[in-house]
């Protein structure tokens, strides 16, 4: 029963990204495909990554190298890396399918006395010279796209590691730095908050905002978490991987790196792989990701989306996008806020004889009048297949 409804507002949050065929030798994008990448691994242990719905390598330390792209051939795993003098010898070899940036350029960067060897913090990089950069290397090779991976500050506006001088406005000129532009914010196990989960929302809304500053004109993608990083006590459920995954897909981001190392209490390059829980989870979740990649990449339609029972500010949001595949109708829909709530979506020409099956959850929700009600927990995710009778 609503007991109130304010007014329906429309939501459309994802963008067209570029078509595969604008680069010749460029990664598996779009139709079909879902790149889902993992970061700075090993090539050794890319037959385990692609065991688990891995499908792309993003960087390789010190590399390319010889034996790092013979490794990744016979795995068939591809890459995006560096390009440096292997890279470039091999330009014609498909197993190369992009070239990386600089990581997090916008952050501050390192300053090592020459005297002392003590280190400092100096500014972030210029966002001309990450334009100049991506240039340099489009000059060099036009075939493959550039990907520029940004730090947390594209959301975080309380982020002091950008350095002296850093502006919000400098990221209207960073995104020309890429073709694929990504970044990283890792709320649970990375942020220096009283309560990280209650910045969960970062992942979702840094994606929007790079949407918004490329116009949606360029494909975007996210860095999602799944162990503890470096404060060697926290890292995300299985659950909260999940949510961050579907706020970004869900906000338009076409493709996901995962990073999985570990520093604290001990290294661990491939901590994931050592996680049976979270493995099996981010198996599973990558299965489903792939599964509905066509569904994902179809053009985006508006939900309406209302809270029930008010619209004060301090409601938490849901988020959502439609998509349609031949008769039916897809609802993806993810809670935005550390906090319970309870929305009605309203579906572009939702028949009011019609059903939502929420996949995955054995449950269904009759529509009326192409609108239909449901609850939320805390990043709760839910995904709707509708169905005309």
């Amino acid at each position: 029963m609503l007991l109130w409804m304010a007014p329906l507002i429309a939501v459309s949050m994802g963008q067209q990204a570029r078509p595969q065929g604008a680069w010749q030798r460029g990664p598996a994008m779009g139709g079909d495909h879902f790149p889902i990448a993992v970061w700075l691994q090993n090539p050794a242990n890319a037959e385990r990554y692609k065991a688990a719905g891995f499908n792309l390598y993003v960087g390789l330390w010190k590399g390319p190298t010889e034996e790092q792209l013979a490794t990744l051939k016979r795995a068939g795993m591809p890459v995006i890396c560096d390009q440096n003098a292997v890279g470039l010898a091999h330009i014609e070899d498909p197993i190369i399918v992009g070239w990386l940036q600089q990581d997090e350029p916008d952050n501050a960067q390192p300053i090592t006395d020459s005297a002392t060897g003590n280190q400092t913090w100096g500014p972030c990089v210029p966002p001309q010279k990450v334009v100049e950069e991506y240039e340099r290397l489009h000059k060099a090779d036009p075939s493959r796209p550039v990907l520029l991976n940004l730090g947390q500050g594209v959301i975080n506006d309380t982020w002091v590691g950008r350095g002296s001088g850093a502006k919000l406005e400098d990221y209207e000129t960073y995104v020309n730095g890429g073709d694929i532009v990504s970044f990283d914010v890792y709320p649970i196990a990375g942020l220096e908050k009283p309560n990280p989960v209650d910045f969960m929302w970062y992942v979702g809304a840094g994606v929007g905002r790079l949407v918004q500053w490329t116009g949606g004109k360029k494909t975007i993608w996210n860095c999602l978490e799944c162990t503890r990083i470096s404060n060697g006590q926290r890292r995300a459920t299985p659950a909260q991987v999940r949510s961050q995954a579907w706020m970004g897909i869900i906000h338009g981001s076409r493709g996901l790196v995962y990073f999985v190392h570990e520093f604290a209490p001990r290294f661990n390059e491939a901590a994931l792989l050592d996680d049976a829980e979270m493995l099996k989870a981010v198996t599973e979740l990558n299965a489903e990701i792939q599964r509905l990649a066509p569904i994902i990449n179809a053009p985006d339609e508006k939900v309406g989306v209302a809270v029930v029972g008010g619209a004060r500010l301090d409601r938490p949001p849901v988020a959502a996008v439609a998509k349609r595949r031949g008769r039916d109708l897809y609802v993806f829909a993810v809670g935005m806020r550390n906090a319970a709530t309870r929305v009605v979506l309203a579906l572009p020409r939702g028949g009011s004889q019609a059903i939502a099956e929420v996949m995955g959850e054995g449950r269904t929700i009759p529509l009326q009048d192409g609108r239909f009600e449901d609850a939320f927990e805390p990043y709760a995710v839910h995904l709707y297949r509708i169905r005309s009778r």
